[in-house]
């Protein structure tokens, strides 16, 4: 009796290996040079967040919608921030009033030096012919330098007003960054799939408003055994059948190869135990077919990948690559 129950244990846990294999890399009814795995489709996740924290004033999408790039998705409470812009605007208006105000001053002390050069032109005239003193030659040539140093001290008065402006023209810059920041927008297509929160919350820098699905970039995760994984390329050709629509073959590629094993048993040591080390890829489908059938496109649908692991044989008939007629 004891031998008995043995043996069923034996082929029970036969089979359940068996089962998992199939639904991980399953091979039979395959042509060689393919192999096959189910899996469900998967598309990137785009958390709109808020980069600064503040009051949520609207969200312009619900659940579902469709989006595009750029298109807003919701407006946080600006208020404050405005009002920064009109200060910093302000500031760059006085601070152009001042750089009109050296240039004027410029201009004086300008007219300034040229009357102290004839000044001193004229006493040194009057020296010669003896109608002067070395004295007033020597007070005339102090007033020019002074004047010399007066407008020095105007044109470098000019380059501080024109750097005030500069700082201020980028103060007003940086609150106009930040006010766009206050427009959330979507940085690319695809379709809504939470949101968040609601007009009225409080959020924290960072604070998630929207989730999206990228539907330009949907795939399917599947899981192949040693054998399979490691002739794989990098752009290998792929097949996906859905549960919901067999009667469509979707185009797909093999876009990543996990470098390390996902699970394997506690012992490796012969050839039979290491085929059972599983390797995680991602087979995409092209992001032209996404894009004419984005409006059907759907995450978390289960269905079948077949992967070509052998790139000289072709696909067979059955396999041959079938698409809705329209979106």
């Amino acid at each position: 009796m004891p031998t008995r129950i043995w043996l069923i244990g034996a082929v029970l846990v036969a089979a359940i290996g068996a089962g998992s294999y199939w639904f991980y890399g399953q091979t039979d009814g395959v042509p060689e040079g393919f192999v096959r795995s189910n899996g469900r489709t998967e598309a990137e996740r785009v958390d709109i967040a808020t980069k600064f924290s503040g009051r949520l004033k609207e969200v312009l999408v619900s659940e579902g919608d469709m989006v595009e790039a750029g298109q807003i998705i919701a407006r946080m409470e600006s208020t404050e921030i405005e009002a920064q812009r009109r200060e910093a605007e302000a500031r760059v208006r006085q601070t152009e009033q001042g750089l009109l105000e050296a240039r004027a001053k410029l201009s004086q002390r300008k007219a300034e030096l040229t009357f102290a050069e004839q000044e001193l032109a004229r006493s040194e005239t009057l020296l010669e012919r003896g109608h002067a003193t070395g004295e007033t030659v020597d007070l005339r040539r102090l007033q020019r330098s002074t004047a010399v140093a007066a407008v020095a001290s105007a044109e470098a008065g000019i380059a501080r007003a024109e750097a005030s402006i500069g700082a201020a023209q980028a103060t007003v810059d940086r609150i106009m960054a930040d006010l766009r920041e206050y427009e959330l927008k979507a940085p690319n297509g695809g379709r809504v799939q939470y949101r968040l929160v609601e007009p009225g919350e409080v959020l924290a820098a960072g604070g998630r408003v929207v989730t999206l699905l990228d539907l330009t970039d949907v795939y399917m995760t599947i899981y192949l055994p040693t054998s399979a994984a490691g002739r794989l390329r990098y752009g290998a050709d792929a097949r996906l059948i859905f549960d919901a629509a067999p009667q469509y073959v979707i185009p797909a590629s093999v876009i990543f190869v996990a470098s390390e094993a996902q699970f394997t048993p506690k012992y490796v040591e012969t050839e039979s135990e290491r085929e059972k080390l599983m390797f995680r890829v991602k087979v995409s489908i092209p992001e032209a077919v996404l894009k004419d059938y984005q409006k059907i496109v759907k995450t978390g649908v289960p269905g079948m990948a077949y992967v070509k692991v052998d790139p000289a044989v072709e696909w067979p008939a059955e396999l041959a690559v079938r698409l809705p007629d329209g979106n």
